[in-house]
C-alpha cells in the first residue's frame, strides 16, 4: 500500500442522510486516511440506496486512487448535485474501495458514525 493512503474497515455503524432519508448505513464501511486530507468513509455498494442517485457526467482523476464517478442525490425538493462519488475501476494499491461510495458532507448531506 502507498505510504501516504491508507484503507482500514471503519469502526462501527456508519450512516448517510439527505433530505429526511437514510441513504446508507453499514456496519462494513471502509475508512480512507490520505496525507493532507480528511479521512473519507466509503459505503458498500450494497449498503446505499442506489434509487436516490443519479450518475452524472463528472468525472476527475487522481493520480493515486485513479478516476472517479460522481453521483447526484434525488431529494424530495432538489438534486444535490455530484454529492457522492465511486472509484469504478481503483488502481491496484487501493482496489479495496471498489464497489464502494463515498459522500460529501455538507449542511444537506450529513455522514455519521452511529
Amino acid at each position: 500500500m502507498m505510504n501516504h493512503i491508507t484503507i482500514r474497515k471503519a469502526d462501527g455503524k456508519w450512516v448517510v442522510r439527505a433530505g429526511g432519508a437514510v441513504l446508507a448505513e453499514s456496519v462494513n464501511a471502509l475508512e480512507l486516511e490520505e496525507n493532507g486530507y480528511s479521512p473519507v468513509i466509503y459505503f458498500p455498494r450494497g449498503d446505499v440506496a442506489m434509487a436516490f442517485l443519479d450518475a452524472s457526467d463528472k468525472r476527475t482523476t487522481c493520480p493515486h486512487k485513479g478516476e472517479a464517478n460522481y453521483f447526484s442525490i434525488q431529494t424530495k425538493s432538489e438534486t444535490l448535485e455530484d454529492a457522492a462519488w465511486s472509484y469504478e475501476a481503483p488502481k491496484e494499491e487501493v482496489a479495496r474501495i471498489k464497489d464502494h461510495l463515498a459522500f460529501y458532507p455538507s449542511g444537506k448531506v450529513a455522514v455519521e458514525q452511529l
